[in-house]
């Protein structure tokens, strides 16, 4: 069993490994983070992407075991019009450098710019990023974090978008009310896509919970 609960700073390590074990082998990633040490770096880059963007301007939710605590999945949200700034990101610098090496920061502002010319104008809560822990795959956790924020965004009825490259995950995706817009071009050994969920009163909860 577990509970989904806001991380607080105190948790960014532990979060940040465990989305570091979710997306070792994301082929969007792997164009970003090489090398044998890239769980390591991985878990630096999430642990920066927190610090300079979501823990201050937007959600994160973690999904921990009820009886220990452990984190067995996280989920990063950007607010509507909430970005990290510019004051935070430099903040942050020297942790995604060492992330992703002066070549790989290039690279990954390159992809930046690819994915946020896809993305809508409207205001809208952006998923940036999800995983869980290789010991909780299967047991609901994804799911389950999606459906606690969505519960809170549907109360507000405003709408979410995301990009995924993975096929399964769109299918969980869609079982979350998110459609397909289109796919993403211009981006390195990947093709993901984008998607959309309008906004609206009642949570859609998926098939099985």
């Amino acid at each position: 069993m577990f509970t989904i609960t806001p991380a607080s700073h105190a948790d960014i390590p532990e979060t940040a490994a465990v989305l570091a074990s979710a997306f070792v082998g994301d082929t969007v990633m792997s164009t970003l983070v090489h090398g044998d040490d890239r769980q390591r770096r991985l878990t630096g880059l999430f642990a920066a992407l927190m610090r300079s963007g979501a823990l201050r301007t937007g959600r994160v939710d973690v999904a921990r075991r009820d009886s220990d605590g452990l984190i067995l999945g996280a989920a990063i949200w950007d607010a509507p019009r909430h970005r990290a700034t510019l004051a935070a990101q430099l903040r942050e610098l020297p942790g995604f450098v060492r992330a992703l090496g002066v070549r790989g920061l290039v690279s990954a502002a390159r992809l930046q710019a690819v994915l946020a010319r896809h993305r809508p104008s409207e205001p809208h809560w952006y998923l940036a990023e999800i995983g869980v822990s290789e010991q909780a795959r299967g047991a609901g956790v994804g799911s389950a974090l999606l459906t606690s924020r969505l519960r809170k965004i549907d109360a507000l009825e405003q709408p979410v978008y995301l990009e995924s490259s993975n096929e399964r995950n769109r299918a969980l995706y869609r079982r979350h009310g998110f459609t397909r817009m289109r796919t993403i071009a211009g981006i390195a050994s990947a093709a993901p896509a984008a998607m959309w969920r309008e906004g609206r009163q009642n949570p859609v909860v998926a098939a099985g919970h």
